[in-house]
């Protein structure tokens, strides 16, 4: 059975707030670069998953850009372990057991309501930010099958020192304009969104 999501009365508005506070603390710039045109639909968005600060990130571009109730899934055996997830937007997947499509049909009953994002890792599992091409597990595919109109957002985070005493925060975003919808298309347009995000804060370096 999924654990679903909730929107604690305290600890969600908090998290909203905590998410910027603590990236404007830790991070010595933050960057954002592409543009959300909003149409008015529910959010999927997919970003790459390098480390714990990811989840916050996410919710800060949420609170900045998408403005939408904020949904991330979850490993079950995670959530289960740390109460607060699940309080500020968290629900559970199990991989590789029959739950897991009940996950799916959770995530498309989410994002059945335009006022909701999602955030989905699709390469299930944490890498160094510089892993590339970045491999997608099958869930994306399933649940934009099951889903209504949506944006489908990409998402790439990537920190990088150079010559600064705190790191510098370089978030890319873009819109999946793409006609087909199996797995193998999107990771390819993922991918080759990656590659000039990888290609974009290198030149940083050398100015």
């Amino acid at each position: 059975m999924v654990i679903k999501a909730r929107h604690h009365f305290f600890f969600y508005p908090f998290s909203k707030f905590y998410s910027g506070w603590t990236i404007r603390r830790h991070f010595g710039c933050v960057e954002v670069t592409g543009e959300f045109n909003d149409r008015k639909l529910p959010i999927l968005l997919l970003a790459n998953h390098f480390s714990w600060w990811d989840g916050i990130l996410a919710m800060y571009l949420n609170v900045r850009l998408f403005k939408r109730k904020f949904h991330f899934m979850m490993l079950e055996e995670q959530l289960v372990k740390l109460t607060h997830p699940n309080l500020v937007g968290g629900y559970s997947v199990r991989k590789g057991s029959r739950s897991a499509i009940e996950s799916i049909n959770y995530t498309a009953e989410i994002l059945a309501d335009r006022a909701n994002l999602v955030l989905v890792f699709p390469q299930g599992k944490i890498e160094s930010a510089y892993t590339y091409p970045l491999h997608f597990e099958g869930g994306v595919k399933h649940i934009i099958e099951r889903s209504g109109p949506l944006q489908i957002i990409f998402s790439a985070n990537l920190v990088d020192y150079f010559s600064d005493r705190k790191p510098g925060l370089f978030m890319y975003i873009s819109e999946y304009m793409g006609d087909k919808f199996d797995s193998g298309s999107i990771q390819d347009a993922y991918n080759n969104f990656y590659k000039q995000c990888l290609n974009s804060n290198a030149l940083k370096s050398d100015s």
